[in-house]
Formats: structure tokens, sequence, C-alpha cells
């Protein structure tokens, strides 16, 4: 053999040689193709971040900034995580609703493990039995319209001393406190059987330190859940400390909260509204359950419920005021309507409400552009699937933007401006069918809370248009308020709303 190739000429041997060669290499790039998936466009990622150096401060922003760039659904190396980002309404869809299975579970996050006891809530459970398991007790124990409905005269108890609140400032009132103070207590009557702003307890337990650390842990893009072989890397930021710190104080609490509960069934105290603490606590001493809870499973549901359920409120309460103030046309097209069913009856009564079509357009069009959660909790699909003709392999994690999909100039007319009129006549709602609005995310992972929380907001919102004149403070315009964001789980306003609020009645008694 050796033989014969001698025979060959040189070149004739370099040109067989090379064409082998080259064959070799397109069979090899061939397979390459082949088996790579086609995965959405995106940014060229650095060697071991990835894009994480683009996300910044208002990670929001930068990817709609990015869709704008690679479309509205991209491809995202984050770290060791792969990652897709989905932008606009259609793709929202096809997401949510035609993969909503595949794309049921949660991926595993540093912070929610350390908060919610092992991931054993509803929002970060992976899907699973444990999973459909609470989430059946949340939709027909905690959260159903009957349980809702209960609550109604604790609202209407919360929403008098919040109008209270402000009557007593004076003139100029700092709005986001007393905002605060009301969602935080229509929250603890509904959770916890009692509020805590009266007698110290407020301060003592230090609510809005708790909530504040638990949003930004949560919220916040540790670089720890983005290299998940790194664990020591929590130890180095202090995350792993400031976790400790807030699950502690949090724990403190609800051992106090659930031994209270106990301590009242003993002595054969029974309470007109059951509130959600004990609901559960029924739940897990009466058994007949195939999935029996444990202390720790309650914790972690109230838990859930306790921090989305005030941020939620408060976050809407507080933008919703700030876009009224701003808009006055606006402002007063919301107050003639609820002064003109109320006439000179002073207090707002729930049965007014669904007379209340603006009212229910301002709320709408602040979920549009102010979602209490920007980006929604990511989802991790559990096996390959295809969006908009990409593959999505197992184990990525889907990020849905919400704020730009509220800001979509494919599905919205002008939309950043402020205009519930864009409502009227429109069947478009917020509760997870019509996926050009999903503050409240959609399909299975969709928040179960969207009754509780409209009934928490509709009321306060059509009592201070109401009982209320408002602008702003002298020399203070509209432009100069700072409207800057800051992200976390929730997304609520940097600087806090200060305003100036002249009574409409002489005094707030009677209806």
């Amino acid at each position: 053999m050796f033989a014969v190739m001698a025979k060959i000429p040189l070149e004739l041997t370099t040109i067989l040689f090379s064409s082998v060669v080259l064959f070799i290499l397109i069979r090899i790039r061939r397979g390459r193709r082949t088996n790579k998936p086609n995965l959405p466009p995106g940014p060229w990622p650095f060697p071991l971040i990835g894009n994480l150096h683009l996300l910044g401060n208002h990670p929001h922003i930068s990817l709609q900034r990015l869709a704008k760039l690679y479309g509205p659904i991209f491809y995202l190396s984050l770290g060791e995580i792969p990652a897709v980002i989905i932008s606009s309404a259609r793709t929202a869809r096809e997401a949510l609703h035609t993969h909503d299975l595949p794309l049921s579970s949660r991926p595993k996050i540093y912070s929610a493990m350390k908060l919610f006891y092992g991931c054993t809530d509803m929002a970060f459970s992976p899907y699973g039995p444990y999973w459909r398991h609470v989430r059946k007790i949340c939709i027909l124990e905690l959260l159903s319209t009957k349980r809702v409905e209960s609550y109604a005269s604790s609202r209407a108890e919360e929403v008098s001393r919040l109008i209270d609140r402000v009557a007593a400032s004076g003139e100029r009132v700092e709005l986001s406190r007393v905002l605060g103070l009301y969602a935080n207590g229509v929250l603890c009557k509904a959770a916890f059987g009692k509020e805590f702003a009266g007698g110290g307890d407020y301060e003592r337990h230090g609510f809005v330190k708790m909530l504040e650390e638990f949003q930004e842990l949560l919220g916040g893009l540790s670089i720890g859940d983005f290299f998940p072989s790194w664990e020591w890397i929590h130890v180095v930021t202090g995350m792993k400390r400031r976790l400790e710190w807030t699950s502690s104080r949090f724990d403190q609490l609800f051992d106090e909260i659930i031994e209270e509960h106990r301590e009242r069934k003993r002595r054969g105290g029974e309470m007109e509204e059951k509130d959600l603490v004990h609901v559960l606590l029924d739940l897990k001493e009466n058994g007949g359950m195939e999935m029996p809870l444990t202390i720790d499973n309650i914790k972690a549901l109230i838990l859930n419920m306790f921090a989305a359920g005030t941020d939620t409120t408060f976050i809407t309460l507080d933008w919703g005021m700030t876009e009224l103030i701003i808009n006055p046309q606006v402002m007063k097209k919301a107050q003639d309507e609820v002064r003109g069913i109320l006439g000179g009856r002073k207090t707002v009564l729930e049965t007014d409400l669904p007379q209340m079509h603006y009212l229910k357009a301002v709320i709408k069009e602040i979920f549009r552009l102010h979602p209490p959660a920007p980006v929604l909790v990511p989802r991790e699909s559990m096996e390959h699937i295809s969006i908009d003709g990409y593959d999505i392999p197992a184990k990525t994690r889907i990020f849905v933007n919400a704020w730009a999909i509220g800001r979509d100039p494919e599905s919205w007319v002008n939309p950043e401006l402020f205009d519930p009129d864009r409502f009227i006549g429109s069947s478009i709602d917020f509760r997870g069918q019509d996926y050009e609005l999903i503050p409240f995310g959609a399909g299975r992972r969709g928040c179960p809370g969207i009754t509780f929380s409209v009934a928490s907001i509709e009321l306060p919102l059509a009592q201070l248009l109401h009982s209320f004149n408002w602008e702003l403070p002298a020399g203070v315009r509209a432009e100069d308020l700072d409207m800057t964001e800051v992200f976390g789980v929730t997304m609520y306003r940097k600087e806090k709303l200060v305003v100036i609020a002249k009574p409409h009645f002489s005094s707030y008694a009677g209806t």
C-alpha cells in the first residue's frame, strides 16, 4: 500500500489529503449544527458571567431595551443559568397558556429556600404533589370568594382608620406612610386576626424594616442564584447572614401568633371571622388531608400571604394616588363618578363598587403601568419545548417581563400615557386571560389572591377620592416628583408621596 502511494505525485497526494480533511470538517460542522438547539437570539455572552452585566440596577428596564434589539423572546446566559426572556403578549400567551404545564415549575432560589422554609410555600414551591396540595388549600380555603367576603367588616374598619389618619395629619400628609399602615392592617386582620398598628406592636415587630428587607432579599438579583455551584458565595456577599436575620424575625413573629391562636382555642374562644392562621391550624389538627401540613408549612404559607398581600395593596395604592395627583383631569373624573354615586353619603360601601366603572379602569391602568411584580416570579422548563419557533431546553429559566408587556406599543396606543379611558368599553382584564395585562401572572402559576387584592384596593381608593380633594404641596410640580422605581420581587416608588389633603366633608361619621 505504501509502495502504491509512493508512486502518486506529491501534489495529488496533497489534494486528496486536503479533500479528506475538508470532508471530515464539513461533516463535523454539519453534525454540530444538527445537534445544536435553535435558541432564541440574544447578546454574545462573556466568559463566566455570561450576560449578567447587562441587567443593571433596573432589570425590567434593561430587559425591555434588550427586547427592542433582539425581539419579544430572547436568550441570556446568566452565569451558569440559561434564561429566556418573554416581553410581548403573544409570546407570553404561548409560554403561559400553550406550554403552561411544562413551564409550571420553579427554579430553586437560595433566598426563597431560606425564607419560605425550604420553598414549602405556594409561590416558590416546585411543581409536584405538594404544590398542587397547597394550591388547592389556597384556592378553596384561604382565598375563596366566600372567605374574602367574610373579611368585609375588617376592610371597612381599616379604611375608616386610613381616613382618620389622613385627617389627623393636617393638610400636609405623608400618604405613603398611612397607605403602608392600611395595607399592613388589612392583611394582618385577615391573616392573624388582629392589626399591629396600635399599642406599639407595629414598631416592636419592626414590620417596615422586615418587609423592606424581605422584598430586597427575595427580589434582588443575588449573584449566588446564578452560580448554583458556588454556594460559598452567599457567605462572602453577606446574603446568608441577612437571610438568617430576616427569617428568624418572621419565625419569631409567627411562633407568637400561632401560640396565641392555640391559647385562644384552649380557652374555648371562637372568632366570628376565622383568620388564615386559624384556618390552617384547623386543617392541620383536624386531619383528613392526604398530605398533612407541618407548622413550618403553615408558616411558609402565611409569610407568602402576608408579604405578597401587603406589598401588592400598598404598591398599587401608592402608585395609583401618585398618578392621579399628577393627572388632575383623571382625578376629577374618578371623583365625579364616586361622588355622583354616593351623593351626600360619606362612607363608600362595597356594594357601591360594582357601579364604579371608571374607578375600575383607573385600577387596570395602574396595574398596566406599575405592576406590583415587574418581572414575574421565574418559571423553569421541565422538558424541551418550542416557543415562537425557538428551542427551549429543559431546565431553562423563564422570565416574563410584565412591566414591558404593559408598555408594548404593539398592544397599547400611547403606552407611556396614564389613560384609564383606554379600558372603557374594553373587555381586557387582569385576571390572567388577557396577556396584554398580566400583573398577577397567568396559568397554573397565576396568583390565586386576585380577589383579595382587588377587594383591598378598590374600597380605600374610592374612599380616599370621596373624602378629600388632593393636590401637591405649594411649589411642587408634577414634573418635580421622582418616579424612580425600586426593583425587587415587587416594585415600589423610591420617594415617599407627600401631598395636600383637603377634606370634602366636615366629618366622616355615618353613611
